[in-house]
């Protein structure tokens, strides 16, 4: 942190050491850069726009036909996608098992193997109630 405080006024020397050409020359970049983004947006509104006005007479004469196809096209989509996650899911699923039953302890085993101990102990104990009451029962 020292070191980082020493230098600092080190950095500001060095920045007001360079020449008013390279301070000129990275004004002109920056001002160049941002007017031709600037340009390129306006150009960008533009044809939107302008394809906007000719597509909407399209679009309106259309209209009974592209809302169907838009909504089957996003059906199918969305049943391919989600079609596509359940079987990416289930392979992984699908791997996790194997990794588990050869072995080769993936993340979570740990968790597994003590919620089946806790199991198979509550089970053992009601196991032994039970037998209990049917012993008290019977006698």
């Amino acid at each position: 942190m020292a070191e980082y405080i020493r230098d600092r006024p080190l950095q500001q020397m060095q920045q007001q050491e360079q020449p008013m050409s390279h301070t000129v020359v990275k004004a002109v970049t920056a001002a160049m850069a941002g007017g031709s983004m600037l340009v390129l947006s306006g150009l960008t509104l533009a044809v939107t726009v302008i394809g906007l006005t000719v597509a909407t007479p399209l679009l309106v004469i259309f209209s009974p036909v592209l809302i169907p196809a838009a909504i089957a096209i996003f059906l199918l989509a969305t049943g391919f996608l989600t079609s596509g996650g359940f079987g990416l899911a289930a392979l992984s699923v699908l791997s996790w098992m194997y990794k588990y039953l050869t072995g080769k302890h993936p993340p979570g085993a740990d968790q597994l193997d003590q919620a089946r101990q806790r199991l198979a102990s509550k089970a053992r104990d009601i196991k032994e109630s039970a037998q209990q009451r049917i012993d008290q029962a019977t006698q």
